[in-house]
């Protein structure tokens, strides 16, 4: 007979926001459960963000070092591919105990192993061993890469975004197919170990982010020597003795190119196989869980947040999405998703960064003011040769922050400043007066939020004051 639980909340998926979920639940001393199927930490730790940061870093110190000579440093780096999984490795490794199922138990949260199915609206079974009947149920499944309509391609051995970083050696010359953040982040890592790479998509590269931002990244890629093409479309792949041969059209022209490995980085589909979702009367497509501001399903039972709801992938808006459905879920706290809130990273060099509105979403917002400043004004950028990018800061007429998009060095680093003024709906003024560091990348910022200022010009009425106090001296 299946062991029956009753628990206030029920979380399904251990990923990212599934562990945050749970975990602030339960620092509410909420009897949570925590079920997954697959490994603690899910794509966040074992296949996706942080191996990829261990990998995009290790692909920075090699460009570091391939530029070097312009500061006087000799050197040429030498790429080890089983030294640097090692590093991708300890870096896992180093993070796991955050994520062991122990830890989260420790945490007052009962984790439970195995694949869940709903067996209607308010039950899930965990094989045949557990039932869960909770009060509310978050569903935190993740994604899996998806797979395009390529004659040819399941057939011929390829890569994807989860198992890229098997790859033992360094490619000679690697197709992306695709052309979005992770598919351009892999693409210049690659190219930084020494490979061959060529990209190619359907749409524009970074095609929904800011296009004049966007551009100065291709532009980077163009210099690097990487070849982009967007508005292609791939019509079959097939294998040859070099390795893999790739058709395509441009228009009314076909061309082909052979390489020796190929990585499909379109898109990713919401890992919704086995839930049982239509017996649960939740709605959704083949694009994610139907939800309404609250991330609440068909079922008012039943939430889902990050990529099981499709739209941006992505871990920061998974996390967020968590702590806005423990607030509604367990306290009714009035909550209304918004992606734009949180902050957004390309991490290419240069990197590419935005929260809040882009500039043409402002612009549709009414009258507007468009504040901009070049990493080239900055001491701190040219003393470091990053001279690449700039800021762009968007205004209401009043000067309240609507948005801002940064491209250039450490522009995720330095966005986190503009995800407090947009959150928070300050003044640019507020901005403009804050004390920043000398010699540092942060002035760049607040040099934007001061052009603001200087625009305007001095209050008639604060002229007239100072004026006055100077007469009495």
């Amino acid at each position: 007979m299946a062991e029956l639980l009753t628990p206030d909340l029920c979380v399904i998926g251990a990923g990212s926001g599934g562990i945050e979920a749970a975990a602030a639940a339960a620092a509410f001393d909420v009897s949570v459960v925590l079920v997954e199927k697959g490994s603690m930490g899910g794509s966040w730790l074992n296949t996706g963000t942080m191996p990829g940061t261990a990998f995009l870093a290790a692909a920075r110190h090699a460009r570091a070092i391939a530029h070097a000579r312009r500061f006087g440093i000799l050197a040429k780096p030498a790429i080890d591919f089983e030294m640097l999984r090692g590093h991708m490795e300890s870096v896992k490794e180093s993070l796991a105990p955050n994520v062991w199922k122990e830890r989260v138990g420790g945490l007052g949260v009962r984790v439970i192993e195995g694949a869940a199915r709903f067996k209607g609206r308010r039950s899930v079974a965990v094989g045949d061993a557990v039932e869960i009947k909770a009060r509310r149920f978050i569903i935190a499944t993740g994604s899996l890469p998806a797979v395009p309509s390529i004659a040819g391609l399941e057939e011929l051995p390829h890569f994807n975004e989860d198992t890229i970083f098997d790859l033992t050696r360094c490619p000679r010359h690697l197709v992306v197919i695709g052309a979005g953040p992770t598919a351009l982040e892999l693409a210049q890592a690659f190219h930084s170990f020494g490979a061959k790479v060529t990209v190619l998509d359907q749409k524009q590269p970074l095609a929904s982010e800011d296009p004049e931002c966007a551009s100065v990244v291709i532009h980077q890629f163009a210099r690097d020597g990487i070849a982009v093409r967007g508005g292609v479309a791939v019509t079959r792949v097939e294998a040859v003795p070099s390795g893999i041969c790739v058709f395509f059209s441009d228009g009314d022209r076909q061309e082909r190119i052979e390489a020796s490995d190929l990585l499909i980085a379109t898109e990713r589909r919401p890992n919704l196989d086995g839930l049982g979702l239509d017996r649960a009367r939740i709605r959704h497509t083949k694009f994610g869980i139907t939800v309404d501001h609250r991330l609440r399903t068909t079922n008012r039972r039943v939430y889902a947040i990050g990529d099981a709801v499709g739209g941006q992938h992505s871990t920061d808006l998974a996390r967020h999405q968590a702590s806005l459905v423990v607030r509604n879920a367990l306290f009714r706290h009035p909550v209304r998703r918004n992606p734009a809130l949180v902050p957004r990273v390309v991490r290419t060099d240069p990197e590419l960064a935005q929260v809040g509105l882009t500039d043409a979403e402002a612009r549709r917002t009414g009258r507007i003011r468009v504040l901009r400043w070049p990493f080239r004004e900055n001491d701190r950028a040219q003393a470091e040769g990053e001279v690449r990018g700039h800021i762009k800061v968007m205004t209401d007429k009043r000067g309240k922050v609507l948005g801002a998009t940064i491209v250039g060095p450490r522009a995720g680093e330095l966005i986190a400043i503009w995800s407090l003024a947009v959150n928070q709906r300050l003044d640019i003024a507020a901005l403009a007066g804050m004390p920043v560091p000398t010699s540092t990348f942060s002035e760049i910022g607040k040099s934007a939020a001061a052009t603001y200022l200087s625009a305007r010009g001095p209050s008639p009425w604060l002229l007239r004051i100072g004026a006055l106090l100077r007469r009495f001296g």
